[in-house]
C-alpha cells in the first residue's frame, strides 16, 4: 500500500498516459532503479537504464524488449554527457529523468573520514545535479517532461548516526524543491521527490558491509548509540518494503495528471515523517505560494 500523498492523487487519472515514452534511469543496476526499469519496459516505455557495468547487466536481461543499458557514473560529467548524447540521437528527447542513483552511510560526523563525506555527497548530490544538467536540454524537448529523484524519509527527518546521508537527502530535498518553483511554468517540467523508509534491496547491506570493511562497530563513546540505533531499525523493519513495490508507486506517480512535489512509497513511511508533512502531504501548496510570492505566477 502507498502512502498517504499518493492515495491523495491516485484517484486524478484513470486513464493512463501514453506508451511509447522514453526514461532514463540512474543506479538502475539494482533495487529501486532496476524494479522500475523492468516494470516500465514491460509497459512498452523505452528504458535506459544508467549502470557501471553495462557488458554484465544487458547480457542478464537481454531477454527484455525496451531495456538499455547504458553507462552513466553519475560522478563523472562525461559519462553522463555520452549517455544523453546517445538518447538525443536514438530518440531526440527524453518524457522522464528518474535520477535513482545513491548510497547509505552510517557514521557520527565525529567518526567520519572526510574522504567518506565527500563521496557521500559526490553520489549523492553532486551526482544528482550533474545528472539533471545533461539531461535539461532532452526534458526540455519533451512536450511534457518529469524529474525524479530519490530521496529518502532521511531527507525531511534527521536520524541518529545518519547525519552525513540525511544532510545529503535534504540537499537534494532543497535541490528539487526550488527547482520546482519554476521548471513547471518556464519548461512544462513537473518535479517529484520519491521519499521511500526502508527497503529490502542491497542498499542496507551496503551500507552494513562499509561498516565492516572500515572497522565496525567502533569501540568509542558513539558505540551505545549505533547499538541502539541498529536493533532499533532491525526491530522495526522486520519486514521492509520491496523495490518492486516502489516501482509500482512510480508506476502510479507517471499516471497521475497532478504530479505532488514529494510522494511517500509507504504508509509506514508516510507515519514516520508524519509531523513535518500533515499540513502539506504532498509539497505542493508550499512550493506554490513560493512560486507565486517570488515569481508572481500561479
Amino acid at each position: 500500500m502507498i502512502g498517504t500523498a499518493a492515495n491523495a492523487y491516485k484517484h486524478q487519472n484513470q486513464g493512463g498516459i501514453a506508451m511509447g515514452k522514453t526514461i532514463a534511469i540512474t543506479g538502475a543496476s539494482s533495487g529501486i532503479g532496476l524494479a522500475t526499469a523492468m516494470k516500465l519496459a514491460e509497459n512498452e516505455w523505452t528504458v535506459y537504464a544508467g549502470t557501471r557495468n553495462v557488458e554484465r547487466d544487458q547480457a542478464q536481461y537481454t531477454g527484455v524488449a525496451n531495456l538499455h543499458f547504458v553507462e552513466m557514473e553519475v560522478t563523472d560529467p562525461a559519462s553522463l554527457q555520452r549517455a544523453f548524447d546517445r538518447i538525443h540521437e536514438e530518440q531526440g528527447k527524453l518524457d522522464v529523468l528518474f535520477c535513482n542513483a545513491g548510497y547509505g552511510y552510517l557514521r557520527a560526523l565525529g567518526q567520519a573520514e572526510f574522504t567518506e563525506i565527500q563521496a557521500v555527497f559526490d553520489t549523492n548530490v553532486y551526482g544528482v545535479m550533474h545528472t539533471i544538467r545533461a539531461a535539461l536540454p532532452l526534458l526540455q524537448k519533451a512536450e511534457s517532461g518529469h524529474l525524479i529523484a530519490t530521496s529518502s524519509v532521511g531527507g525531511l527527518v534527521g536520524q541518529p548516526l545518519n547525519e552525513i546521508y540525511c544532510a545529503s537527502k535534504f540537499a537534494v530535498e532543497g535541490l528539487l524543491e526550488s527547482l520546482a518553483t519554476y521548471y513547471k511554468p518556464a519548461f512544462n517540467i513537473d518535479v517529484t521527490l520519491l521519499e521511500p523508509g526502508a527497503i529490502a534491496t542491497h542498499f542496507v547491506d551496503t551500507v552494513m558491509g562499509h561498516v565492516g570493511r572500515t572497522g565496525g562497530i567502533l569501540e568509542d563513546e558513539y558505540k551505545p548509540i549505533i547499538t541502539k540505533y541498529i536493533e532499533g531499525f532491525q526491530s522495526r523493519n522486520t519486514v521492509p518494503q520491496t523495490a518492486e513495490s516502489v516501482a509500482e508507486v512510480v508506476w502510479e506517480l507517471l499516471h497521475m495528471d497532478v504530479k505532488p512535489l514529494r510522494i511517500r512509497t509507504s504508509e509506514a513511511a508516510e507515519a514516520f515523517v508524519r509531523y513535518k508533512t500533515e499540513k502539506d502531504a504532498t509539497g505542493l501548496e508550499g512550493m506554490q505560494n513560493t512560486r507565486k510570492l517570488q515569481l508572481n505566477l500561479e
